[in-house]
């Protein structure tokens, strides 16, 4: 039984009378408006969400939009560094920061598979809230759907981003030119390694942690600095190999890297080692690549490094005439090695 109590003399239409989702709290009638009101209101109140109307309507002062929606089906739900609520702001406003854009609004739709817990719920919803408040953003619209038992895994959540670009930014792998220096922000493979310890029940001497955070804060520094700034990407699923591949491809040119250039913590090589992975290829959520004119990188470089999110930023690889649509990494040993884009689904889930 749902009921926190099962007086019968206690109307069953309350929400505060379920400790757990119901279909009921998705048939759009009751029990859902006090669903929205107790949780998704509460949390995400502002003027623009409040109205509860079918949409939000936005005044911008930007000629330009980047407009971005992602769906969020992580498990587990929560790991160490983070949970889906944050992963799912977070990941967003990253891929609104990728296009250079400031973040204007978000809208969140939650799918909440019945019986999940609704103090369990209302957690990742405080979670996007604090998220969401660290860059100022607010969540104005969104939608909420409950299915039965088995058709979902507790929580998935769908969240779209609108941001505004300044008129000086111009951000596209269009722009990439030979010699461009290649930045990333810092260590790679956390939040792979994070998701799949957790998962798989191994602990290790220093826990590893997700990296999972907005970069909008990051970019703005490195615009602070230059404009000369051509492409900036979060390589996420795939990984750093998989988005600099990409890179290569749209571009039409060759990208080298070099191996003793590329940042790891030492536990999360570990943890790659004993999953078979390679850490070119694990899920990062608050790293970034940035491909930079040469002679601007150490400029670039410097601002980065005394931002909380770039202290541990390396320049890590040069766009050049060679290797055209490639990727090639120069090796600690001195050798050169390919590095494809990801060929299957080697880390399930993790974003």
């Amino acid at each position: 039984m749902n009921k926190k109590d099962s007086n019968s003399n206690q109307c069953a239409l309350q929400s505060d009378q379920y400790d757990t989702i119901t279909l009921a709290h998705g048939g759009g009638g009751k029990l859902t408006h006090q669903l929205i009101e107790n949780v998704f209101q509460k949390h995400f109140s502002n003027q623009l969400l409040n109205m509860l109307h079918d949409g939000a309507i936005i005044q911008s002062q930007y000629e330009r939009l980047a407009f971005s929606t992602d769906s969020y089906v992580v498990h587990p739900l929560k790991f160490p560094g983070g949970d889906i609520g944050s992963l799912a702001v977070n990941g967003t406003l990253n891929d609104l920061a990728m296009c250079g854009a400031k973040p204007v609004a978000l809208s969140a739709s939650f799918i909440i598979e019945e019986g999940m817990s609704l103090d369990e719920l209302e957690e990742y919803v405080r979670s996007m809230k604090k998220s969401a408040d660290a860059d100022s953003v607010q969540i104005v619209t969104g939608d909420t759907k409950v299915v039965p038992r088995g058709k979902a895994d507790r929580l998935f959540i769908t969240t779209t981003g609108i941001g505004g670009i300044p008129k000086e930014r111009n951000i596209s792998p269009e722009n990439i030119a030979l010699g461009d220096a290649v930045i990333l922000s810092g260590t790679i493979g956390d939040h792979g390694m994070a998701i799949m310890s957790v998962r798989e029940g191994l602990e290790f001497e220093l826990e590893i942690s997700s990296d999972t955070a907005s970069l909008c804060s990051l970019v703005e520094t490195m615009f602070s600095v230059s404009q000369a700034i051509h492409v900036l990407r979060d390589p996420t699923r795939g990984g750093v190999a998989s988005t600099l591949n990409e890179l290569a491809e749209s571009s039409q040119k060759g990208i080298l890297i070099y191996e003793c250039n590329i940042p790891v913590q030492s536990v999360t090589r570990a943890a790659c080692e004993i999953f078979g992975f390679d850490p070119l290829y694990v899920a990062n959520e608050g790293k970034l690549i940035a491909v930079v004119k040469s002679s601007e990188a150490e400029k670039i470089l410097s601002a980065m490094k005394n931002h909380p999110l770039g202290k541990n930023a390396q320049i890590i690889g040069e766009v050049v005439d060679r290797h055209c649509k490639r990727v090639v990494m120069k090796t600690t040993i001195g050798g050169e090695r390919v590095v494809d884009m990801i060929s299957g689904e080697q880390l399930p889930r993790i974003c």
